[in-house]
């Protein structure tokens, strides 16, 4: 199946996605970015998972004492470097389950909005190998979609389908937190539940948040 977020909508089509968000979206995009800010320290060094065009890694930098950003783009990452020249944020072409990072590399790894579905991977592969990188009792965060969320997300991704951005929604299939397109995309999310089941088998300490009726984030501390 195709992976829209490395072949298809990476660089300016991304940008387009957040530019044509309804306001509600943008609330829930900076409620995420705010999140992650508060639970990251100054002299921290961060790995962003999937950073797109450097969206998040931009924030990050201004609080953060390193960030480092990878992307399946090389499009993505052309375009971060591009952006966000000159602020001392890493960028590299990388695949999240196989990172060119050594053990323990950094004190925070965050993998936000939904990046556990759009990457198209095992996803207890993605949060070993996050765990591999990531220093003891260092935090990751994961997020995925709150089920509350489910009107607003829908909706979005019907207006990035007028623009062609994505496929047309296929809404017979289209249901319980899963938006599926005629041209073989599909989005799922993660409850509570799933992200508690996919973290039970690794050396970590677990909390559930939900914040601001969108976002669902799993907090790991790695023992």
């Amino acid at each position: 199946m195709k992976n829209y977020y490395s072949d298809k909508l990476n660089a300016i089509q991304l940008q387009q996605c957040y530019e044509i968000a309804p306001q509600r979206v943008k609330q829930f995009l900076e409620a995420e970015i705010d999140f992650v800010l508060q639970n990251v320290g100054i002299k921290d060094k961060v790995l962003d998972l999937g950073c797109g065009y450097g969206r998040v890694t931009e924030r990050l930098i201004k609080k953060a004492r390193k960030v480092v950003g990878i992307d399946i783009s090389e499009s993505n990452i052309q375009l971060a470097k591009e952006m966000h020249k000159d602020t001392g944020i890493q960028y590299f072409t990388m695949n999240a389950i196989g990172l060119s990072f050594i053990d323990n590399s950094f004190d925070m790894t965050i993998c936000i909005q939904n990046g556990i579905s759009a990457f198209k991977v095992d996803p207890k592969q993605l949060i070993k190998e996050a765990l591999r990188v990531t220093k003891k009792a260092g935090k990751l965060l994961f997020s995925s979609y709150s089920e509350k969320f489910w009107d607003e997300r829908l909706n979005w991704f019907k207006i990035q389908a007028d623009h062609g951005l994505i496929g047309e929604i296929d809404y017979e299939l289209t249901k319980n937190g899963v938006i599926i397109c005629k041209d073989g995309f599909k989005a799922i999310t993660f409850s509570s539940q799933e992200f508690l089941k996919l973290t039970s088998n690794f050396n970590v300490e677990v909390k559930i948040h939900e914040i601001d009726n969108s976002s669902l984030f799993c907090e790991m501390i790695k023992k």
